[in-house]
């Protein structure tokens, strides 16, 4: 019998899977609801560990409070919007199968890779700071510090083991470590607001420039350049249907796990946000690698007990490192499945986890580590530059595939519908492209770009 022909189409061919090809790249369904929940905060929660603060440097307090409200309306508009999509196409496959419905091969392809950077780059960043506050713990309370490249492999290392365990424990541990991170930053909460430490008139601690006030002491376009900071409040959240096909009930789950994410996050970053720079200062926050653990100095000053709660810090970071591993895997995985990266990417091993997704991964993140490591205090802010760039990249074209799947296929089948509609959708890809076009025009972050190219 004769091998199907290839077909072709849009410049792309295609061919049929040989006998037994998925075989060797089948998912096990094991996440429900709680799960899901813990996977997308998981994935999340070390954005108000690190990361966020750098958006006060360069925007002020008020400054990038305005910037992180707009963020926030953005991601709760396009999370209602993947919700849907997510619902009516369950597939591992996420934001590349969402656009490839919508805009063919070459669209479902460029989302893909932009979402490969980002989850790969953000893995990076979320490692570059656990070896940070690592770290600072271990030099606190033992005297040891090592090299940050040393952490590197460490951390790698580990979280590879976990991730190729198995999904069940991969989805157990993000719940666990979720749930442990929302206390520590609940405990931070309790603290400072009962800590003499507490100043809210540190929060306009930074001397404003000319013409600009306390509260937006670098003008308003600082306000769009910190919006990719603000970001990091969320960033990842986005992730869940790439769980579709591990997850008992996709079509309701995830939708429903998205929300409910997004307001746990909008709680916890409220927390950080307000109290942690009340604490420190405004000023110093804005520079600081570890501002969490910062906090927990300001409050107890001279004590090793600050590096024993940070100690519990760490464990967000971990979460976000678990979660967002997870989604580099899994993206990598489904592109690769589908033939758009080299077909041994997607095989997956007796655990039913893949593997050599994951390993490529983690060699390109430490790579990229190595790469910006001659940039000292600034790698992490490029590093978090590149992640946020892909992330925007596709957060745009997830909603350009919205309003055209809506337009194509208006009757086809919705479990979950997103109650802001195209409107809604519009208004998050609005403030993506600007967040895109503010990374694009700003020197300090050309870096970040050249890296990407």
């Amino acid at each position: 019998m004769s091998s199907p022909r290839p077909r072709g189409a849009s410049g792309v061919t295609y061919s049929q899977a040989a006998e037994g090809y998925f075989d060797k790249r089948g998912l096990t369904r094991t996440a429900g609801f709680w799960g899901l929940w813990g996977l997308g905060v998981a994935a999340v929660i070390s954005g108000d560990f690190s990361g966020w603060n750098f958006g006060i440097g360069g925007a002020g307090w008020g400054g990038f409070l305005i910037a992180t409200v707009v963020v926030t309306l953005m991601y709760v508009a396009m999370i209602a919007s993947i919700g849907e999509m997510s619902s009516a196409m369950p597939h591992t496959g996420g934001a590349y199968s969402f656009a490839r419905s919508a805009m063919g091969p070459w669209g479902g392809f460029v989302t893909g890779l932009a979402e490969t950077i980002e989850y790969v780059a953000t893995t990076a960043v979320i490692v570059y700071f656990s070896a940070a506050y690592a770290d600072s713990i271990t030099d606190t309370l033992f005297g040891l510090s090592m090299p940050g490249w040393v952490w590197w492999l460490i951390l790698y290392a580990l979280f590879l083991a976990l991730n190729i365990a198995g999904a069940e424990i991969s989805f157990r541990f993000a719940l666990v470590v979720a749930v442990l991170s929302l206390a520590v930053i609940a405990l931070f909460g309790v603290m400072a607001l009962f800590s003499g430490a507490l100043d809210f008139g540190n929060l306009f601690d930074i001397e404003p420039t000319d013409g600009n006030s306390t509260f937006v002491p670098f003008g308003w376009w600082q306000v769009v350049l910190a919006m990719p900071f603000a970001m990091w409040l969320y960033l990842g959240i986005e992730e869940l249907p790439l769980a579709a096909e591990e997850s008992h009930m996709p079509a309701r789950d995830i939708p429903r796990a998205g929300l409910w994410g997004m307001a746990t996050l909008i709680v916890s970053g409220g927390i950080v946000l307000v109290l942690n720079p009340a604490v420190v200062g405004a000023s110093a926050i804005g520079e600081a690698g570890e501002p969490l653990l910062d906090g927990f100095r300001a409050i107890l000053p001279n004590s090793d007990v600050a590096a024993i709660l940070s100690a519990f810090a760490l464990i967000g970071l971990f979460a976000s490192l678990q979660g967002i591993m997870y989604a580099y895997g899994r993206n990598i995985y489904s592109l690769s499945r589908a033939g758009y990266y080299p077909k041994a990417l997607s095989l997956t091993g007796a655990r039913k986890t893949p593997w050599i997704a994951l390993v490529v991964g983690a060699g390109i993140g430490i790579v990229a580590l190595l790469l910006v490591e001659t940039g000292g205090d600034t790698a992490g802010a490029i590093v978090l530059n590149i992640a946020v760039w892909g992330a925007v990249i596709a957060h745009l074209l997830q909603m350009v595939s919205f309003v055209m799947l809506r337009r194509k296929f208006p009757n086809a089948s919705r479990p979950y519908r997103s109650p802001f509609g195209v409107g809604g959708a519009v208004f998050a890809g609005a403030i993506a492209a600007l967040i895109f076009l503010g990374v694009m025009l700003n020197e300090d972050y050309r870096p970040a770009i050249i890296a990407i190219v």
